[in-house]
């Protein structure tokens, strides 16, 4: 499966890789060293996430990140 995040609000990338694991958010957040509530958190907004939380979301969960230059 793919998304252009581009087309999407971070906190709705943050969610949609969570239902891609299949996982709840309190064993999605165990997964990658967060609690329950910080998960919440990103999926509403209220929290912010940085590169490397993403880049540990991918290494735990064989995800791939690319960036792509526009033509």
């Amino acid at each position: 499966m793919k998304i252009k995040a581009n087309e999407y609000e971070p906190k709705d990338i943050m969610r949609i890789i969570r239902e891609w694991t299949e996982l709840t958010q309190k064993e999605f957040g165990k997964s990658i060293g967060k609690a329950e509530r910080t998960i919440q958190g990103l999926e509403l907004g209220e929290t912010g996430y940085s590169i490397k939380t993403l880049l540990k979301i991918a290494k735990v969960h064989g995800l791939e990140i690319t960036i792509e230059k526009k033509k």
